[in-house]
């Protein structure tokens, strides 16, 4: 096995919700970060750090806290924040940036998950490395 220098990923994902509303949230929440986890076979301890932001039309909940409410996640750091609201953006918008130990797994090999209208964001991801 070829040694890895840095076995540490950033996977990235975005989806989006209907409307401002703290249930909604918590799924559109739970849907990206347990999909996330599939698509790059990752288990609770490969996760490091959770940075989430959301546009600033939402304000019903933080998304932070449905995962928090997972008792394998319970002690995983997580951030909420807003993303810089620049005019004609996708409104109504959850993004992950999930920090995980993947050892043996390149760059391109991570699959970043963008859901609902937030597939728009990366469109040079679509297919293969897009969960």
């Amino acid at each position: 096995m070829e040694y890895q220098k840095n076995p540490m990923r950033g996977i990235r994902g975005a989806i989006t919700v209907d409307r401002d509303s703290s249930d909604e949230i918590a799924q559109a929440t739970l849907l990206l970060f347990e999909t996330m986890m599939k698509k790059n076979h990752l288990e609770p301890d490969d996760i490091t750090a959770v940075f989430i932001t959301v546009t600033h039309d939402l304000k019903s909940a933080f998304p932070a806290r449905a995962i928090r409410q997972i008792e394998e996640y319970r002690f995983l750091p997580l951030m909420c924040a807003q993303e810089i609201p620049i005019e004609g953006t996708i409104k109504r918008c959850i993004r992950l940036m999930m920090i995980a130990f993947c050892p043996n797994v390149s760059h391109e090999a991570i699959r970043h998950v963008y859901m609902r209208e937030a597939q728009n964001l990366r469109r040079d991801l679509k297919g293969e490395n897009n969960g």
